[in-house]
This record gives structure tokens, C-alpha cells and sequence, in this order.
């Protein structure tokens, strides 16, 4: 069989997709430079041999897309594959699948065109690594001088403390710093110290002994016993009451306490992290919190800052609770639109992640298709006039030389370098527009 002049060797060597042509026996009789780059397969591998003898894809065997276009007479566009490579490594693609006709109108074969996704996956990955710190999510300058800390802690036992505003994500510092640490394999335990009434605290920390009080009918280890070698969270501790933070100065300088109802001194190894989005300096000119336990606590202070002051981080957020939701619904989300986008970043965000949180899943539920628009955000966001802003640049001309460097790392492949920036393509036309790169 001979294909129309049109496809040329040297046509199909000049394309960057892979393509390659198979009669109506399905065996391959022509395959260009860029199938060989991808599956590293040569030419004269593959000349006569069946297509599914080559790729070994499971689609051969049940959802063959040539066989699909020669028995529907249909085209197939961006279905996407795994094949293995000549060296037997997996390769995720997106392919077409198009019929070739002779002049009669009769099928004689077709041809397929792939391109290799598989850097799209290590883009991805390397985009989460730069992106994701034990679950924390950010790049801004504030959040790398956290992560470099934590690093440099790792294999201390000093207290930790740990301030910032409500939703603003301190729990995950404290877990991250436990990660890196040398207790990470021993126990952690976690304790919210403002959900306990005063009186249960000391049991719950401490343990007590049966008959200790009214509804004390057994003995119960205390959350330091359940933690001994390991470490402890105590989040808000702006919350315990005085006589609790005596107990926990104790424990801090001597590593003993006694449990509630027993006068048996017992002793602990225990890393404390502690968490408060309250003052404590002006709870201490108030008289509500220990200067004493304050210092004790404070010997490494980790400020985690407001939403507000980390901007830059917004995007990779919403990238993550888009992920996050499209995991657990049957709605699909692909991306943000740039007003909605302006929207979000003008906003001011006084719950800091955990309403940015909100708003995306707001925005989610309501959606139509599969691109949240500024129409679907909350009220109080979208009513927003946006102002103008860069992405994570302190100035225009850093931006101006990172998309240039970005945009020569790929090629001038403007939607690599827009997800690379989390930003969409119209923002980044925008963007190359004002800065005279849009020629």
C-alpha cells in the first residue's frame, strides 16, 4: 500500500509529534524521528511489524484506537495511553488516531500522532516538590525561611512555639517539624488544650488513678505517657488555665508530674510543641499566662504569617483544593479563571487558608464546567475590585526576566510556561503584551 505523496519521510521527520502509519493489517510502514525519540524504537524496528508487538499497550488488546477509526470511520483526538518504550519503561501519552482513504473514499490504513506526557508528570512532581513541605503548601520568601528552620531543628529537643492567626495552618508546621525530626518514628501525640474544661485537663494530659474523682473507675495514662520518647502537640495553650501551666513548667524543666489522685512521681521523655493565635505577651501584662512557661516554651519561636502577607501562595492553595476536591467528587475542575483569579488575589482573606479553603469548595460546587469563574466565588470575593498584581515578584522587572527565562526553558511553549506560574494563558498573553514579548 502507498499513502498519498503528501506524507513524505521528510515531512514526518519535520513534525515534533510522534506519527506513524499502519496498513488495514494494523502492521506499521511508516514512523517518523520523533516516535523514535519517544519510544526509542527505530525505524527499522518497527517497519512490518504489528503496532501491539511494539507498544504493548493495553488499549491493543481490547480498545485498539485504529481499529476504532477504520470500523467507525471516525477520527480520535487526545485519548490518552501507556506504552513502553524499546528499553521496557512506561510512557504516558495522548495520541489522535485518524483513517487514511484512497481516492475512492475506501479506508486503507490509518495513522496515529502521539505526543510524550510523561514530562508533563515530572513537571508536575518537581512543580510538588518546590510546592509541598510535609503538606504545607508555598514558595512565598516566609514560608522557604520556615522550611529552612525546621530543617535546621531537626535534631534538637528544644520546645518549639509556634504563632500565628487562626487558619493559618500551625498545625502543620508542628506535624512537618516532628517529620524531620530524630523522634519521627516515636509517638506523637496531639492535644487541643482549649476543648477540655479545666477540671478534665490535668487528667487528660496526666492520666489519673481510679477513684480520683466521681467518674474515675479505672486507671488512664495521660497524653505526656502516650507520647514518652516521642513528641507532644499542645495546641492553643493560650488556653489552660494557671494551675495547669504550673504542671506543664514542671514537666518542662524536670520531666516529671504525677497523675490526678496519685502521689507516684513519674518521669518522661517528651518533645513539646506548642501552638497559640493569641498574644501571650499581652496575656502575661494581664496576668493570664506564666511568663515563666512563656520562656520556657518560646526557646524556638516559628511565626507562620497571615494569607495576606504570602500572596504568592495563593495560587498553588487553589491548585491544591482543586486537586484535593476532584479526588472525592464526580465533578471534574481543571482551572481558574483569570477574573476569578484577580478576585482572589485582591481579597484580603481574614481566615487566611482555611476560608481560602471554603471559597474554593464554594466555588467548586457551584460550578457548571469544568473552569471556576469569578460569577461562582462567594459574594464577598467576588464583589472585589481586583487591583493589579504580580505573581510572587516584587517588581515588574523580575517577572519580566522570569518569564523570559521560562519561556526559553520551554521553548516558547506558552502553556507549559503558564502552569509553571499557575496562572492561565490569558493572563500570561496579557503579561507577554505588556512587556513587548508578544511578538
Amino acid at each position: 500500500m502507498v499513502f498519498p505523496s503528501i506524507f513524505t519521510q521528510d515531512i514526518l521527520d519535520s513534525l515534533e509529534e510522534g506519527v506513524f502509519t499502519v496498513d488495514k493489517n494494523f502492521k506499521i510502514n511508516s514512523f517518523n524521528q520523533a516516535a523514535e525519540r519517544i519510544t526509542g524504537f527505530e525505524r527499522t524496528d518497527v517497519l512490518g511489524a504489528y503496532c501491539k508487538n511494539i507498544f504493548s499497550s493495553e488499549r491493543c488488546m481490547g480498545d485498539c484506537p485504529i481499529a476504532h477509526v477504520l470500523e467507525n470511520g471516525t477520527n480520535i483526538q487526545d485519548i490518552e495511553n501507556s506504552i513502553f518504550t524499546k528499553s521496557g519503561k512506561e510512557k504516558t501519552i495522548k495520541l489522535n488516531a485518524a483513517i487514511f482513504n484512497n481516492g475512492q473514499g475506501e479506508a486503507i490504513g490509518g495513522v496515529i500522532s502521539f505526543r510524550d506526557m510523561s514530562y508533563l508528570e515530572k513537571l508536575e512532581e518537581s512543580l510538588k516538590k518546590r510546592t509541598h513541605f510535609h503538606g504545607i503548601i508555598g514558595t512565598s520568601k516566609q514560608m522557604r525561611e520556615i522550611y529552612t528552620l525546621i530543617k535546621e531543628i531537626a535534631t534538637v529537643n528544644s520546645s518549639v512555639l509556634i504563632t500565628g492567626d487562626s487558619g493559618t495552618g500551625k498545625e502543620l508546621v508542628a506535624d512537618a517539624i516532628q517529620k524531620e525530626s530524630h523522634r519521627a518514628n516515636k509517638p506523637y501525640v496531639k492535644v487541643n488544650c482549649s476543648v477540655f474544661p479545666p477540671d478534665l485537663l490535668s487528667s487528660e494530659l496526666f492520666g489519673h488513678v481510679r477513684g480520683a474523682f466521681t467518674d474515675a473507675r479505672s486507671n488512664r495514662v495521660g497524653r505526656f505517657e502516650m507520647a514518652s520518647g516521642g513528641t507532644i502537640f499542645l495546641d492553643e495553650i493560650g488556653e489552660t488555665p494557671l494551675q495547669m501551666q504550673i504542671q506543664l513548667l514542671r514537666v518542662i524543666q524536670e520531666g516529671t508530674f504525677e497523675r490526678v489522685g496519685e502521689s507516684i512521681t513519674r518521669k518522661v521523655d517528651v518533645r513539646i510543641i506548642a501552638a497559640t493565635n493569641i498574644n501571650l505577651t499581652e496575656a502575661i501584662s494581664q496576668g493570664k499566662f506564666r511568663d515563666d512557661l512563656y520562656y520556657r516554651l518560646n526557646v524556638i519561636p516559628v511565626h507562620v504569617p497571615p494569607l495576606n502577607e504570602r500572596k504568592d501562595d495563593i495560587s498553588y492553595l487553589i491548585r491544591h483544593f482543586i486537586n484535593k476536591l476532584n479526588l472525592t467528587s464526580p465533578k471534574k475542575i481543571v482551572d481558574i479563571d483569570d477574573d476569578a483569579m484577580d478576585a482572589l488575589l485582591a481579597y484580603s482573606w481574614p481566615g487566611n487558608i482555611r476560608e481560602l479553603e471554603n471559597a474554593i469548595e464554594y466555588g467548586f460546587a457551584r460550578s457548571n464546567d469544568d473552569v471556576i469563574h469569578r460569577s461562582k466565588l462567594p459574594p464577598t470575593i467576588k464583589m472585589i475590585k481586583p487591583c493589579k498584581e504580580l505573581f510572587g515578584f516584587e517588581n515588574g522587572e523580575d517577572e519580566k526576566s522570569q518569564i523570559i527565562e521560562l519561556l526559553d526553558r520551554y521553548r516558547w511553549n506558552k502553556t507549559l510556561v503558564a502552569k509553571e506560574l499557575k496562572i492561565g494563558r490569558t493572563t500570561l498573553w496579557r503579561k507577554l503584551k505588556s512587556y513587548g514579548l508578544d511578538q
